[in-house]
């Protein structure tokens, strides 16, 4: 449904020239909830705005259904309003002297997909049911929460019934709770209307959640795309590994062996390639694949020393202490180890992730 191939997008700054994009390349398949993560700066919206028109790229061209939207070096641009895409920003912005029918309303009476003054009811109608905001179609916007803002955006992009979706970190201005709410709306909402969906956040929780398949970003390309699982549990670098999820790094060497020689000793775990010995490489693991055990239950492991704990109800963090590296580990809320408490300290050798 997308295809982008060799974009190029750069910016004059007080500081000079910055490349926001350095030639990147997607496939985003139809009715696909694709999303891009990273941290700010990183080429996300940028590449978003290029696919909406509100940016003209360098370089490179951008395909929508086929058809080409944008390509400087054919001569090709096809404006925004031409594009047949919905957009929900990050600032809601729906009109506060409108209200609710009138602001889902106004892109079938004022713009250039406009339908028979007798069917606009309908279609509103229809889009404030599918975002759960039926019978609020009179109420002022000023009125209106801020989840039921974004409801609104949102039944303002999809009631024209576009092809692609877009959305700018649309959920950021939200509080925790209905972030997490309006998460399980957003999948709802995208898959039950069939819409192929470019989702920018630098939320990894978001991301995760959301994605039919996740991209990680920074500095204007692209690091690894995959599914959520693939993302969180292989990250192919160590960009990927820091800022997706939590993460225990440790510094290692390779041995002649096959074997990363560690604080803990010797462990044998997959290399990458190309990588001989003598060479310094991080050692990565995810604090829920670390296990303690009390003293009492026997040896198997590596003698470690609980020096914090965070209990968050369904999940313990605690820090812990072993062969002079701390490590976070994250348990069952009902673990039952105290501060200063001795353990016994289990890493997997299946989970270690290695990077050079």
């Amino acid at each position: 449904m997308i295809k982008i191939r060799g974009l190029k997008k750069s910016f004059k700054t007080r500081q000079g020239q910055v490349e926001a994009l350095r030639g990147i390349d997607l496939d985003i398949g139809e009715r696909e909830f694709f999303v891009q993560l990273g941290p700010s700066g990183c080429g996300k919206t940028t590449t978003l705005r290029c696919v909406a028109g509100l940016e003209k790229a360098d370089q490179g061209e951008i395909e929508i259904g086929g058809a080409t939207v944008s390509s400087p070096e054919k001569g090709i641009y096809v404006p925004t309003e031409k594009r047949d895409i919905g957009m929900v920003f990050q600032s809601y912005a729906i009109w506060p002297h409108m209200n609710v029918f009138q602001n889902v309303a106004f892109p079938l009476v004022k713009g250039r997909r406009q339908i028979p003054k007798h069917q606009v009811a309908e279609k509103v109608s229809e889009a404030l049911k599918l975002v759960q905001l039926a019978g609020l179609q009179d109420r002022p916007a000023t009125d209106l929460s801020g989840g039921q803002q974004q409801r609104v955006a949102m039944a303002r992009a999809v009631v024209t019934e576009p092809r692609i979706l877009l959305m700018d970190e649309p959920l950021s201005n939200l509080d925790a709770r209905l972030r997490e709410q309006m998460r399980l709306e957003l999948r709802k909402i995208t898959h039950s209307i069939g819409v192929t969906t470019l989702y920018v956040t630098h939320d990894q929780a978001e991301a995760l959640s959301l994605g039919d398949r996740v991209c990680v970003m920074n500095e204007g390309e692209i690091l690894q795309i995959g599914s959520p699982k693939e993302v969180y549990s292989q990250p192919k670098n160590l960009f990927a590994a820091q800022f997706v999820g939590e993460m225990n790094f440790i510094r290692g060497r390779l041995c002649g062996d096959g074997q990363v020689e560690s604080p803990f000793g010797k462990l044998r775990c997959a290399l990458p390639q190309g990588c001989q010995s003598g060479h310094e490489v991080t050692l990565a693991i995810r604090p829920e694949h670390l296990t303690l055990r009390p003293c009492a239950a026997g040896s198997g492991g590596i003698e470690a020393k609980v020096s914090s704990k965070n209990y968050l109800g369904d999940a313990a963090l605690l820090e812990v202490e072993a062969c002079g590296v701390n490590l976070r580990g994250k348990l069952a809320g009902d673990a039952d180890f105290a501060v200063g408490e001795k353990a016994v300290l289990v890493l997997p050798a299946d989970r270690w992730s290695v990077y050079a």
